[in-house]
């Protein structure tokens, strides 16, 4: 089964700095993954002119299944955001799990409600998929409902985590997930596409799956390079 997370930045064209389904969609197609795990996408909101972004990728790339995860709803336009998934297969469960917001906020960062994506497929692989937020107390957050939403075999976690393989934060995740990165023999970088400096794009296992391959392809669509996977299960 070959994966792929993500980030689209609500399907904008990285050249042209423009909405674009089509070229959004062209960069799906090329690489033919199973399961699509997407970040920062758009709801359909009567109120704007968004329409349901996961819905119309699903059309011109071809997949049956699809779903859009609402995490919140942006202030400026009231607008649903959030992740979704495309699919080969049908979803025979689907969850969205909020991540709580802090408390009290310590970051100096912009803030945003998330969410975690989990589905389930008749196969019995699960996914989940997420964005985290920018700032620390956000991603301790994330990485407990992360933690407490996976399963113990036969579970895959991707997405946009917004930091490097390095940050202490993610070491509960690290003990308990296999990096499918690690098969790369080398740090690939995902941040911006054009001229990548990071990693903060992921897909991790549970250590039963095999992982076959991964990469993180040279190509320029969104802001991010989106990482693929091929895994057996």
């Amino acid at each position: 089964m070959k994966l792929m997370s993500f980030n689209t930045q609500s399907c904008t064209n990285f050249i042209t700095k423009k909405i674009d389904f089509s070229f959004i969609a062209e960069g799906i197609k090329k690489f033919d993954a199973d399961i699509v795990g997407l970040n920062e996408m758009r709801g359909a909101d009567p109120e704007s002119d968004f329409v349901n972004q996961v819905e119309e990728l699903a059309k011109l790339a071809g997949y049956k299944y699809f779903y859009f995860s609402k995490a919140c709803d942006i202030e400026d336009d009231d607008g649903p955001f959030g992740n979704g998934v495309l699919s080969k297969y049908p979803l025979k469960s689907i969850e969205t799990i909020g991540i709580p917001d802090p408390i009290e906020k310590t970051g100096d960062q912009l803030y945003e409600t998330r969410a975690v994506l989990k589905i389930t497929l008749e196969s019995g692989l699960t996914v989940l998929i997420t964005h985290f937020g920018l700032n620390y107390d956000e991603h301790l957050n994330a990485v407990e409902t992360v933690l407490n939403s996976l399963e113990k075999e036969k579970c895959v976690f991707m997405g946009d985590l917004n930091v490097e393989p390095g940050n202490p934060v993610l070491k509960p995740i690290q003990e308990r997930l296999v990096d499918t990165a690690s098969v790369i023999g080398e740090n690939l970088l995902s941040f911006p596409s054009d001229t990548p400096r990071k990693k903060i794009d992921y897909i991790f296992t549970t250590p039963d799956v095999k992982i076959i391959s991964a990469d993180i392809p040279d190509i320029v669509y969104s802001d991010h390079r989106p990482h693929i996977a091929e895994i057996e299960f």
